[in-house]
């Protein structure tokens, strides 16, 4: 390997000195592999010659000059050359290493010194994308222009242009700006190189002068209801003027071959006009006629216009360059429409998407043959797609961008910004002629590229102006761009601020920005200020509107705090998602496999065969609702969030030990929503405690969130129970009235007492039991009842006097009572009775846990009188 990179080398050089000596080289090269092979192998053979002093003597040797040969090559080419590290660990490691090092840089050499002899590598510049320009320094001011570190220059500065007290252009159009929520219509009247010709609502624009019942009306929605009074077709209100002519553009043949580009004249030798008269502009109308293409470019402004102002238009041909001012002459451009719509002169625009919507909404001028530098720089695929990026590549001019941002309203026009604005189109011609001869030679001289550039700008002229157009939902969109998540108080003052700030600008045609700004927006919404300071405080600066009306966005703030937190299906009630209903018939492939399924399979999604699933967020579904389970054989998914959805409880018997280790822990969850609980010194409104569809109705019925399953369960036990209740409550009923049936028959007490007993009568003898009956103990009371309802009962009732013959009288004389029943505080309640002696009762005196205050059997309080009996 080393001898046959020594080869190379040696070649390389060869090849460079004398390219008659390779023969030589070859040969050279040839003995040495030959002599290299004829070695001993490495093996039992090698052994066996080391084995031999003398060859081991001689390989050592030759082993020491070719790393003196390699060392010395390996100095010569700049490497490391330490090859003589006798390291029986690391040095023969560290040797390969530096082999392949040594031979990397040595085959890089030889790679170049090749690509140099083949002519190939010409210049020692790094390969660079087509078009790439180094990085521009840049300069973290806004108001400092960086300095060319190749020139020398310092950084200057340079301020913004605009015009803070400027009179607002709009005071003195004729017409007057249509800001009204209504589509917008063309202004075209007059239709010049028509082959298909105006519809007559164009044409007949006089008529809304013999409507005074609509001069209330905003235009668009006025000519509206005349359309439909006519009986007329609405769709002539909204098409493109120029459809037809558009779509049956032919472009000539030398549109379409490679052309020779002409010079642009010098701006100091170019004539440039400023046009701001109605003589002047057909002066240039007739001028624009007579060429056969020219340069268009428009200054825009939108910061104090709702729908923005088209400032200043700029028109160069190859002699002559022209500024028309647009803001006196705007109800007199649509003339320029001869030479816009003349198929045979090619208009040259740079980023046109927004030129032709500007120029149909304030000027009412439309484009018909139209190139555009901007899709043939994206066609070409060159680095940057800007107008100074194809101004330095083709022209070599720096051109100067601190005014783009300028306030264009400005009369009269500071020379600087004149300037600006004539350099603009001035070299547009140039580059055309120069991106047209690009795209010629990348397509290998046929018009495939060219023919892609002509339709894409045609594409761009039939854009159609679309004016922005409020609805319910308008919002939303910014919403969704600003990736933030709101609740349901903050969307609520988001919407509400939106519609605030769209009405106002509509009124007052400012733009949004200027009402309002989005992130200050956004900042009211989210943190919902209490007080009229606090919206202040989140606008910095504060626009001007806002300081006037800060009152009424206090009031729409607090409409959006006094709104109940929703869930999430209830917010998104309108928005329903429409799920197709699709029965795969093979289960291996999902519902969007259609490559197996013929085209008449394939089902028509109308909106009779869609089924509407609302969105839910805690997973509740309505009890009682019937699910087809035909319909839900496809892959229909439900919007549910079941993170906290408590799964059914199966019979613990049949859990698994992982199982109920699992219960118990989903069971030791608290409810995250605790902090939503309302506390006391909070008002919660009476109608949001009874709607079902508030936090606080949900919150207050139940702690944790369970699931439809659960609450099925809950229902079904409340029935159960209540229902047991009502069975046991007429058993109840049923018992007492058997009761109150057998007492009928029954005689009272009194009754029986006066029931006198019948001489030689005997005793009522009990009646035996019928066999198998349990006799149940009798009730005294009962007993007497009974006997005195036996007594006649028309037997006068006998006095009878107690006879206290027979009563003891030693309990009237201070006797003792029964100890065993006399009340001691002392004795615990729960101890059994003990017998009646000395000892026991001399226990019971010297227990513990006496009271200081009593001594057992000294209170007469407890003390059980035996009086006598009636």
């Amino acid at each position: 390997m080393d001898s046959s990179n020594s080869d190379k080398q040696n070649n390389t050089q060869s090849v460079n000195e004398d390219p008659a000596g390779v023969d030589n080289d070859c040969t050279v090269s040839a003995a040495s592999t030959k002599a290299s092979a004829s070695l001993p192998q490495v093996g039992d053979e090698y052994d066996l010659y080391r084995s031999f002093p003398g060859f081991q003597e001689f390989c050592e040797t030759q082993g020491d000059g070719l790393l003196h040969c390699m060392s010395q090559i390996m100095h010569h080419h700049g490497c490391r050359a330490h090859m003589r590290d006798r390291n029986k660990l690391t040095g023969l490691e560290e040797r390969f290493d530096l082999v392949v090092d040594s031979n990397d840089v040595i085959l890089e050499k030889v790679g170049i010194l090749l690509d140099d002899a083949a002519g190939v590598n010409r210049s020692q510049q790094p390969v660079m994308p087509a078009g790439f320009q180094p990085p521009k320094i840049v300069v973290s001011s806004w108001n400092r222009k960086g300095g060319d570190s190749g020139s020398g220059r310092s950084s200057e500065t340079f301020r913004l242009l605009q015009a803070k007290n400027v009179t607002r252009p709009q005071l003195k159009f004729r017409e007057k700006v249509d800001n009204s929520n209504t589509p917008f219509t063309p202004k075209i009247f007059v239709k010049p190189n028509a082959i298909k010709p105006l519809p007559s609502y164009f044409t007949n624009k006089h008529i809304r002068k013999e409507r005074p019942e609509d001069l209330d009306v905003p235009a668009a929605l006025a000519d509206f209801i005349h359309q439909q009074r006519t009986q007329e077709h609405v769709e002539d209100m909204f098409a493109h003027p120029y459809q037809y002519e558009l779509d049956h553009l032919a472009l000539p043949e030398n549109l379409l071959s490679k052309p020779e580009p002409q010079m642009y004249k010098p701006l100091a030798e170019t004539k440039c006009s400023f046009i701001d008269n109605l003589e002047d502009l057909v002066a240039v109308n007739e001028k624009l006629a007579k060429t056969s293409e020219f340069a268009v470019d428009l200054e825009h402004h939108s910061y104090r216009s709702f729908l923005g102002i088209t400032c200043l238009m700029q028109i160069s041909t190859r002699d002559e360059d022209f500024i028309i001012d647009t803001l006196e002459l705007r109800s007199e451009l649509y003339i320029l429409n001869e030479a816009f719509t003349d198929p045979t002169i090619v208009k040259v625009f740079h980023g046109a998407d927004s030129d032709i919507e500007w120029l149909q909404k304030d000027l009412g001028l439309y484009i018909v043959n139209m190139f555009d530098t901007h899709q043939a720089s994206r066609t070409l695929n060159l680095g940057r797609h800007s107008l100074d990026h194809l101004l330095k590549l083709f022209c070599n001019v720096d051109s100067d961008k601190r005014y783009q941002l300028a306030d264009w309203r400005i009369r009269p026009l500071p020379d600087e910004m004149f300037q600006y604005a004539r350099a603009d189109t001035h070299y547009l011609l140039y580059v055309y002629d120069r991106l047209r001869v690009d795209l010629w030679e990348v397509g290998n001289g046929q018009p495939a590229l060219l023919q892609m550039v002509w339709h894409k700008s045609k594409d761009i002229s039939l854009k159609k102006y679309m004016k922005p157009l409020f609805t319910e939902d308008s919002y939303m969109d910014l919403l969704r761009k600003q990736k933030k998540a709101f609740n349901t108080q903050q969307l609520t003052a988001f919407r509400l601020l939106y519609g605030w700030r769209d009405k106002l600008a509509r009124q007052e045609d400012e733009s949004t920005g200027y009402v309002l700004p989005n992130h200050m927006m956004i900042k009211i919404s989210d943190i919902l200020p209490k007080e009229p300071q606090g919206i202040i405080a989140c606008c910095n600066p504060v626009p001007p509107l806002v300081r006037q009306q800060v009152n009424e966005l206090h009031i729409l703030v607090q409409q959006a705090r006094e709104m109940p937190l929703l869930k999430a299906e209830i917010v998104a009630d309108k928005k329903k998602t429409l799920t197709p209903i699709k029965k795969p018939e093979i289960p291996l492939f999902g519902p969007h496999d259609t490559s197996r399924v013929s085209e008449s399979d394939i089902p028509s999604f109308t909106p009779d065969k869609l089924s509407t699933k609302k969105g839910a967020f805690f997973s509740e579904e309505e009890q009682g609702e019937e699910v087809d389970m035909h319909k839900m054989m496809g892959l229909v998914v439900s919007a549910k969030i079941t993170l906290f959805e408590e799964d059914t409880v199966k019979d613990p018997g049949h859990l698994t030990v992982a199982q109920q280790k699992a219960c118990r822990v989903v069971e030791s969850f608290q409810n995250p929503f605790r902090m939503y609980l309302p506390s006391n010194d909070i008002h919660i409104s009476k109608n949001a405690k009874f709607d079902p569809s508030t936090k606080i109705y949900e919150i207050s019925n139940r702690w944790k969130l369970q699931s439809v399953e659960q609450q099925q369960k809950e229902v079904e036990a409340k029935k159960k129970a209540k229902e047991e209740a009502k069975a046991v409550a007429e058993e109840r009923k049923k018992a007492k009235q058997s009761y109150q049936e057998s007492l009928q028959n029954v005689a009272t007490v009194r009754q029986q007492a006066s029931e006198p007993i019948k001489p030689g009568g005997k005793k009522r003898e009990r009646v035996a039991s019928e066999t198998g009956e349990s006799t149940p103990k009798p009730n005294k009371k009962l007993m007497k009842a009974a006997v005195k309802n036996n007594e006649d009962s028309t037997t006068p009732l006998v006095f009878k006097p107690y006879d206290y013959s027979q009563s003891d009288f030693k309990v009237f004389a201070g006797a003792k009572g029964n100890d065993g029943k006399q009340f001691d505080p002392d004795r615990q309640g729960h101890e059994p009775r003990k017998k009646k002696n000395a000892k026991a009762q001399k226990s019971n005196a010297c227990a513990g846990n006496r009271s200081m205050s009593f001594f057992g059997g000294k209170s007469e309080r407890g003390v059980r009188r035996n009086w006598p009996k009636r």
